[in-house]
């Protein structure tokens, strides 16, 4: 189950963008962007798609950590914890990382 309260969050930072679709996939909620995972919910966390760049960029802030749901590094993306999202300017930096990267990445072709 992920965290409500973030999810709603999330859902009015992502109003009005038109290339965002929600998405509900193993007990976690998100928006893809152009058919690629962006950004989501995993339990309490706040997940982010940001390349190997954007991770680095990033790797040494507080509340911030590896994704790792399955004892398998996921590269190139990151969780964030409920500390690190507390106010919505945070929120807001964190997922226009992930806008920044995904927006490059060539659109999924629609099954």
């Amino acid at each position: 189950m992920y965290d409500p309260g973030l999810a709603a969050r999330l859902d009015e930072t992502m109003s009005g963008m038109l290339e965002m679709d929600v998405t509900h996939m193993f007990g976690g909620y998100g928006f893809l962007m152009n058919g690629n995972m962006c950004v989501g919910i995993w339990n309490d966390m706040l997940v982010i798609r940001i390349g190997t760049e954007g991770w680095e960029a990033i790797r040494d802030e507080p509340h911030v950590r590896v994704m790792d749901l399955t004892g398998r590094v996921m590269q190139g993306w990151a969780m964030i914890a409920p500390e690190g999202v507390a106010e919505d300017s945070e929120l807001q930096r964190y997922v226009d990382m992930a806008i920044m990267f995904c927006a490059a990445l060539p659109p999924k072709a629609k099954s």
